[in-house]
């Protein structure tokens, strides 16, 4: 599959309007390998204050590195690649063709209503001044996913970056990941400060023997050696505490919107 992503011609077949960036779905190959698949062109990637232009590429293609050398499996194969709009990354196309469902992860309820097992994040209020609990799902992959978005220093991890697929999900839009300095947003706190579970230590020990080798060379290729470093230091920490984040008080630490 990587090599068909990396090397067969790219027919764009249409936009993805609801992208922040632009993305295009496009088929990759001909005949019976004929798949689709996710472009991301580097010229299509609006501005950012706090990440460099044309980086986001890069990003995606890391964090497709890192969920492999974990073996998490959570980001589908990813490639960076030259394209008819340019160089970006070319991402496996995941579910269904048309009406992908998004996973009942996130929820917004009123008091009474949060399912059992789900775990608060915040209280709202609507604009009637009613109370509103936002929680989501405690499962051990949505666990690890979130052990995964520290590591990454995920920016921007909303409900609606994750999609079913079947009885599990894929992680997707990473381009907001690998920041020098902290900017862990996600909606996924409710667990933060919760011990890491002795198989995710396993793969972040993993992951650590593959950033010194081959994984850490690919990555030099799209992250700045700081934010390798910082990587680095990141990967450790979690790897010392053995707990996950606490929430920040010194900065915003949701996404917003949430989906």
């Amino acid at each position: 599959m990587l090599r068909l992503l990396a090397d067969s011609d790219l027919e764009i077949e249409g936009r993805l309007v609801d992208a922040s960036n632009l993305a295009l779905r496009v088929w990759v190959g001909a005949g019976e390998s004929r798949t689709a698949a996710v472009y991301k062109p580097i010229q299509g990637e609006r501005p950012l204050w706090d990440f460099p232009d044309g980086s986001l590429a890069g990003r995606e293609l890391a964090a497709s590195l890192v969920s492999d050398a974990t073996g998490w499996g959570f980001v589908p194969r990813t490639v960076l690649r030259d394209g008819p709009l340019g160089v970006g990354t070319v991402q496996e196309w995941v579910g269904p063709l048309d009406g992908r469902e998004d996973p009942d992860f996130v929820r917004i309820d009123e008091p009474s209503h949060v399912p059992a097992g789900n775990v608060v994040v915040l209280m709202v209020r609507d604009d009637a001044n009613r109370p509103l609990v936002v929680s989501h799902s405690d499962t051990p992959r949505l666990r690890t996913l979130a052990l995964f978005d520290a590591l990454l220093n995920n920016a921007d991890r909303k409900a609606s970056a994750l999609l079913a697929d079947g009885d599990g999900f894929w992680a997707i839009d990473h381009g907001l990941c690998f920041h020098e300095e902290e900017k862990l947003r996600t909606v996924f706190w409710g667990f933060a400060g919760a011990p890491i579970a002795e198989a995710d230590l396993a793969a972040l020990q993993r992951f650590s023997n593959a950033l010194d080798a081959e994984c850490g060379d690919e990555l030099a290729e799209v992250l700045t050696p700081v934010e390798i470093e910082a990587l680095d230091d990141r990967l450790h920490r979690l790897l010392s505490t053995r707990v996950m984040p606490e929430v920040p008080d010194d900065r915003h630490p949701l996404p917003w919107p949430l989906w």
